[in-house]
């Protein structure tokens, strides 16, 4: 088992902030760009209306 501080860190596209890698995105960390279901949603958002 690894440490938190052990684990890859990504900056969220939408919010800027640094997140940790999940479990549930371990088939596919390298597609993930956005820390949170709010963030996502937020980036689309924004990217429709640019």
């Amino acid at each position: 088992m690894r440490k938190k501080s052990e684990l890859p860190e990504k900056i969220c596209e939408a919010c800027g902030r640094a997140f940790s890698w999940r479990k549930k995105w371990r088939e596919d960390w390298d597609s993930v760009k956005t820390c949170s279901d709010r963030c996502k949603r937020d980036l689309r958002a924004s990217r429709r209306s640019a």
